[in-house]
């Protein structure tokens, strides 16, 4: 069973070809990063109008590198929240226009849901109950997951995500954006020999990263930033021991089999080695690739809610704060 994706949550342009929700044929990304570092962020209009552009060729381009036509298609999954708005109404209503040319199933997917499948595109498979942290620009997320399409929101963010916290980071350090991969690159050659504050907030699995903002701000207000590596170094620390402290803590809490990384922050090399060391349970993480916004894992996702019978109308709609549990 052949699936298109689409993904068009953010910044990203992408499509792909995935084959019985294990085996990528393609997977193309339209990147816009360069764009939106002249404004040190994602200007929403500005994502929606290069969406527009780029979907048609980015398809195209799938389509011809999975060396499949329409016909050989068995449905079309795309993203339907949670997103910028006008990012996701190009890649649902491109979407809708293609499953009503070609009577194809049309499969709404949940952008977070997305990211967990990631991990069934690897030469590990997934085993039941499982742990998964999702951690991107704008979630935190701990779930557990007893089955496809199971989910339990165990913890959240009540503030700032992750990703989001680290492009905030990056701009009082003034290193650039996206922050993730700024933040990571300078603390590489810098130690964290810098106390922030860790937001633990006993008695629940929530995360909080605003408090650690406001540290290094005041820090940086107050002249007390001297080496911006070892300012990295500190916050990128500081945040990964609480991201992978409250995983594993979950984890052995619900006894599940193994913990899952998702999202674009599961990109960061720090995060990726502390988890797989302090874990005492198997970690599986996606390959870089994967990790960031990409449309190989809404289809794979796609595939399993078609097997399920979970497919949409051409009244799907975009939800942009979409929820996943």
């Amino acid at each position: 069973m052949k699936i298109l994706g689409i993904e068009t949550s953010c910044d990203e342009t992408a499509a792909a070809v995935v084959e019985d929700g294990l085996k990528i044929l393609s997977n193309e990304i339209a990147s816009q990063v360069e764009i939106h570092a002249r404004y040190g962020g994602i200007v929403p209009e500005v994502a929606s109008r290069q969406h527009t552009l780029s979907i048609v060729p980015i398809i195209q381009s799938a389509m011809s590198k999975a060396g499949v036509g329409w016909q050989d298609l068995d449905a079309i999954a795309v993203t339907n929240g949670p997103g910028l708005a006008g990012s996701l109404l190009t890649g649902v209503n491109t979407a809708k226009a293609i499953s009503l040319a070609w009577n194809l199933p049309l499969i709404g997917i949940n952008h977070l849901e997305g990211h967990i499948y990631a991990n069934w595109l690897t030469d590990n498979k997934p085993e039941f109950p499982l742990v998964c942290l999702t951690v991107s620009g704008g979630h935190s997320d701990l779930v557990l997951m007893k089955g496809h399409g199971d989910y339990t929101l165990l913890g959240r963010t009540r503030d700032d995500a992750a990703g989001e916290a680290f492009d905030k980071a990056a701009r009082l350090l003034e290193l650039g954006y996206p922050g993730g991969p700024v933040i990571e690159k300078a603390a590489a050659s810098g130690k964290a020999t810098i106390p922030l504050p860790k937001s633990w907030i006993k008695g629940t699995n929530d995360f909080s990263f605003s408090g650690i903002k406001t540290a290094l701000r005041r820090l940086v207000e107050e002249g007390g930033i001297i080496n911006k590596a070892d300012a990295a170094a500190s916050f990128q620390s500081a945040v990964v021991e609480v991201l992978v402290g409250k995983a594993i803590s979950v984890a052995q809490e619900y006894d599940a089999c193994q913990i899952l990384l998702a999202g674009g922050v599961a990109a960061n090399k720090h995060l990726r080695q502390k988890l797989v060391n302090d874990s005492p349970l198997p970690v599986f993480i996606p390959p870089m690739i994967l990790c960031t916004d990409n449309a190989a894992m809404i289809a794979a996702c796609g595939y399993y809610r078609f097997q399920a019978g979970k497919t949409s109308d051409l009244s799907l709609d975009v939800i942009p704060d979409l929820k996943l549990a």
